[in-house]
């Protein structure tokens, strides 16, 4: 009897502990539904051995669900939409610095403002009224695209100093998850829980996988390592591999990849190839490595070409008679004349000529007579402007590389380039929101295997039955003993 009575305090004991731990990983994940990183536990029961005559439950531990597969993806898919979200976000900035055309400020407006100035001149060119708008207009036009390729070297700067910071996030990242493999595998040494541990280990290897994605593989005592989506090592064993990248500081057009200061990657200082930096293709900063390399060099290579075809429009020598050999034509390249060799960056330096502008000790009858004219011609003489304003309109071959041999206007040109702009926009956003679909799918994934309040308030009531059960063996047993002591 009193053997019985022993066994049945027992299990109920047993069962007592299993509920009680059972709420307290119920309460686990009803708190913290909401905390990134964070999986759902489930509690791992099993029977305990029955001698003589013995029994019960036993709590094998806590286990944290996750779908490995899943979690892979999402990462992955998360990677690929911080990639798109930074690429739509600079063409969609390219895309407003040219403007919409028709609205005021557009690059094509611009244009538009001073062909219709030369125009107006060529109309009227005993009008000072007329002459200083074809200045202003003009002034306007080389500030609009001025600003456009000081925005793209702006955006170069930006990712350079992006891609920095993200190195040194990386860098954290891996140190903290190489620290966090270490106390994940004292843990499960010693017998202890450690899903709290896991979870942080998740959050930082979920944040490290937006820079660049990672693949995830288990190692021994619950560590983990972690290879780039094309197989580079970031983290297997003790220590994480050391990633190097210098900012250059501002960046020029002339400024190109793979030569000083604009650096690649770094492995434990040593500089990675070409080849060696698609290893680390894919996220956030792959993104920025494409836009200072690619995709803005591209953008200034285009609106060089514009500049310097408006340029060599008024440059050629039957436009303006006077202007001797080698001299600086009306637009200029920051106060010269510019050549196929300075081509590179010459949108930055694209500058009204200062001998037409009055407050640089010009004159405004220069655009009438000729900048090379010695003394102002007749008042009526229309030849020299209707000549610009012809040379303007007219359709011309670039003399660019960067453009196709195909003659147009410069008014085409300029929409082109917007066009191009836009295009490039919508592609990006294309991407992005493909992207950001095919992430919010393993997202759902994510969410349909994480806590759901309604299960665990029905587990917690199945655990306040089987405590109250259990209880209930505990009271029946003690007035049994009650009972027996009041016998004896």
């Amino acid at each position: 009897m009193a053997m019985s009575l022993s066994n049945a305090l027992s299990n109920a004991m047993s069962g007592l502990a299993a509920a009680s731990r059972g709420t307290e990983v119920v309460a686990s994940n009803l708190a913290n539904a909401l905390t990134p990183g964070f999986a759902r536990r489930e509690m791992q029961l099993s029977p305990r051995p029955h001698i003589a005559g013995g029994g019960g439950v036993h709590v094998d531990g806590v286990t944290r669900l996750v779908r490995a597969s899943v979690l892979a993806q999402t990462r992955i898919a998360g990677a690929e939409t911080a990639r798109a979200g930074t690429l739509a976000a600079f063409h969609t900035g390219l895309e407003g610095a040219y403007g919409i055309p028709g609205q005021p400020g557009a690059l094509t407006t611009r244009l538009a403002d001073f062909d219709a100035a030369l125009i107006a001149a060529a109309g009227r060119p005993e009008s000072e009224t007329h002459k200083a708008r074809i200045v202003s207009t003009a002034q306007a036009l080389t500030g609009a695209i001025n600003q456009i390729a000081d925005g793209i070297q702006q955006a170069r700067g930006t990712a350079d100093q992006a891609i920095a910071a993200d190195v040194d996030r990386l860098n954290q990242g891996l140190t903290r998850i190489a620290d966090l493999n270490r106390k994940i595998a004292v843990q499960l040494a010693s017998g202890d829980d450690a899903t709290a541990l896991q979870d942080a280990r998740q959050t930082e290897i979920d944040a490290v996988a937006q820079i660049v994605p990672v693949q995830e593989l288990p190692r021994e005592g619950g560590r983990v390592a972690l290879f780039s989506a094309s197989g580079a090592v970031l983290l297997d064993g003790s220590q994480p591999v050391t990633v190097g990248f210098a900012a250059a500081g501002p960046i020029t057009p002339q400024m190109a990849a793979g030569t000083p200061p604009l650096s690649r990657l770094t492995l434990d200082g040593v500089e990675l190839t070409p080849g060696q930096m698609r290893l680390y293709g894919g996220g956030r900063m792959a993104a920025n490595f494409a836009i200072r390399d690619d995709q803005a060099p591209q953008a200034q290579a285009r609106l060089d070409a514009l500049a310097r075809d408006l340029h060599d429009r008024f440059a050629d020598p039957a436009v303006d008679p006077t202007r001797a050999a080698g001299q600086p034509a009306l637009l200029t390249d920051g106060g010269q004349l510019a050549t196929a060799g300075s081509e590179v960056g010459l949108a930055g330096r694209l500058r009204l000529n200062a001998a037409v502008q009055p407050d640089r000790g010009g004159a405004l009858w220069r655009l009438r007579d000729g900048l090379g004219a010695a003394a102002p011609g007749p008042a009526g003489d229309s030849a020299l402007l209707g000549g610009m304003s012809q040379a303007l309109a007219g359709a011309r071959t670039p003399a660019s590389a960067t453009l196709s041999p195909v003659a147009r206007t410069a008014a085409a040109l300029a929409g082109e380039l917007t066009s191009i702009a836009a295009s490039d926009r919508l592609a990006a956003e294309s991407v992005q929101t493909a992207a950001g679909a095919r992430s919010g799918t393993f997202q759902s994934m994510m969410l349909a295997d994480g806590v759901d309040s309604d299960r665990e308030m029905e587990n917690l009531l199945q655990l306040e039955r089987a405590y109250a059960s259990n209880a209930k063996v505990l009271l029946a047993v003690d007035e049994m003993l009650q009972t027996i002591l009041r016998m004896t």
